[in-house]
C-alpha cells in the first residue's frame, strides 16, 4: 500500500508510520542511496556480462586454430548469468524506487518489504558467489593442483584474459554494491517494526 508523507495511515498488512521532518529527510536519503546503488548495479552488471560474454580470441598454432571464449569455463558463464539477472532485477527495483520518490509516496506493506529484503539478500549472495568463484578459478586449476590455471591461459590468450579481468572487476564492484543495498533493504524492513518507537520519540 502507498501512503503519503502527510498524516498517519493504517490498513491490513501495514503499520502506522508517523512522519515528521526528520523521518521525511531520512526516508529521502535512504531512497536516494538505494536508487544510486541500483543504478550502479545495473550499469556494472551489464558491463561485466557484456565484457565476459563477448570476449573471444583466436590463436593460430601452425595449422591448428584455437579459440578462447567464456563458455570454455563454467565459472565465467556463472558470472555472466549472475550479473545479467542482478542488472535486470535492479533495473525493476530502481524504476520502482524512482517512481516512489517522484510521487512522494513510500511503500509500507510488510509482505512486500519482506519480499524485497529476501530478494536483495539472494542477489547479494549470488553475485558475491560468482565473483568469488571466478577469482578462485583464476588462481587454482583443480583441487590438489598448485599450478596457476590462468597463467597457462594468459600466456596464450593475453587479450582474452585482460578483458575477462575487466569484466570480473566490474562484477566485483557490482557485488559489493549489492551487499550494501541488501543492508539498506534490511534497515528499511526492520524500521516497519519500530513504529511505536518513532511515535514515542516524537517523530
Amino acid at each position: 500500500m502507498k501512503m503519503s508523507y502527510l498524516g498517519v495511515g493504517v490498513s491490513p498488512g501495514t503499520v502506522p508510520v508517523y512522519h515528521g521532518t526528520n523521518v521525511r529527510v531520512l526516508d529521502r536519503r535512504v531512497r536516494t542511496a538505494e536508487l544510486v546503488l541500483r543504478c550502479v548495479i545495473v550499469a556494472l552488471g551489464i558491463l561485466a556480462a557484456v565484457l565476459v560474454a563477448t570476449d573471444t580470441q583466436v590463436k593460430q598454432i601452425f595449422t591448428i586454430r584455437k579459440k578462447a571464449k567464456f563458455t570454455d569455463m563454467k565459472v565465467l558463464v556463472f558470472v555472466v548469468v549472475a550479473n545479467g539477472i542482478a542488472a535486470a532485477y535492479s533495473l525493476i527495483q530502481g524504476l520502482h524506487c524512482a517512481v516512489s520518490m517522484a510521487t512522494g509516496t513510500v511503500l509500507f506493506n510488510k509482505p512486500l518489504a519482506w519480499l524485497i529484503f529476501l530478494a536483495d539478500q539472494v542477489m547479494a549472495y549470488v553475485t558475491v558467489s560468482a565473483v568469488a568463484a571466478a577469482l578462485q578459478s583464476a588462481v587454482f586449476a583443480k583441487e590438489g593442483q598448485t599450478e596457476l590455471q590462468w597463467m597457462k591461459i594468459c600466456s596464450m590468450y593475453g587479450r582474452f584474459c585482460n578483458q575477462v579481468g575487466e569484466g570480473i572487476a566490474s562484477a566485483l564492484v557490482a557485488s559489493l554494491s549489492m551487499v550494501v543495498l541488501s543492508c539498506i533493504s534490511a534497515f528499511t524492513l526492520f524500521r516497519l517494526y519500530g513504529g511505536n518507537k518513532l511515535k514515542n520519540a516524537g517523530w
